[in-house]
């Protein structure tokens, strides 16, 4: 895996958002660097709209992760146009558009950019749903076991297993799981998502840490934004940064 994410000691970063490019920087300086910024691909009306943007925050902020917005498959394919030409270091995609994102931005040379796929929890530890697209999100969901979906997943070329929406601690027996699968079938990073925050954070790193995982990165987003500027707070950044280095 390919990407300019920074890993406090080759295992952690931080994904979070930031209202502008002014409180990205903000939090990226509070992160010392271990964090991915989150753009969100759905606020942009137009690809080119979204390329601009994220252009003027690289500027800023060495790595951008280009988001769906609360995992919305519909923007699966403008996240990936947006990385596509920005290398931004990191993308998200739904499971049945990883495979887009990994021949379109190979084809673009946007080789520092890391891939990753959702699957979702189901409550059965194990298995996983996979059917997280635009047109097979509205279908009976389809649950294959965490081995089948990892080696799906690299089938496709994605670098990262996204598990979302994990509710905080609610999918943690199956969170265990899923990240021990990542460590056994090398699946290079798991990306735990959903309800997480400064209190449940330690219990949910330390879980893909014990698994083995080679690189981990939380997505941390609401729990860590002042409701009324909309900034992601840095002061709560640096708060799970010292507890990143207290696990790791």
């Amino acid at each position: 895996m390919n990407t300019n994410i920074r890993f406090y000691k080759d295992r952690v970063a931080i994904n979070c958002l930031a209202k502008n490019v002014e409180n990205g920087s903000m939090v990226w300086e509070a992160s010392e660097g271990y964090s991915a910024i989150g753009v969100l691909s759905n606020q942009f009306e137009t690809v080119e709209e979204g390329i601009s943007y994220v252009e003027a925050f690289r500027k800023k902020v060495p790595c951008v992760s280009v988001g769906l917005g609360d995992g919305d498959p519909s923007q699966g394919f403008k996240a990936a146009m947006i990385a596509g030409s920005t290398n931004p270091g990191h993308v998200n995609q739904v499971f049945t558009s990883a495979g887009f994102a990994a021949g379109y931005l190979k084809a673009k040379g946007a080789e520092n950019t890391a891939i990753n796929a959702l699957i979702s929890p189901t409550g059965q530890v194990g298995m996983v749903k996979i059917n997280t697209g635009l047109l097979s999100s509205k279908e009976p969901d389809a649950v294959v076991t965490v081995e089948t979906a990892i080696a799906m997943l690299k089938d496709m070329g994605a670098h990262s297993v996204k598990f979302f929406p994990m509710g905080g601690e609610k999918s943690l027996e199956e969170l265990k799981y899923v990240a021990k699968v990542c460590a056994e079938q090398e699946m290079p990073m798991i990306e735990p998502t959903g309800g997480i925050n400064l209190a449940n954070f330690e219990t949910i790193l330390k879980v893909c840490l014990d698994a083995g995982v080679k690189k981990i990165m939380p997505h941390v987003y609401g729990a860590i934004i002042d409701k009324e500027t909309g900034n992601t707070d840095p002061e709560k950044v640096k708060l799970l940064l010292e507890k990143v280095k207290k696990l790791v």
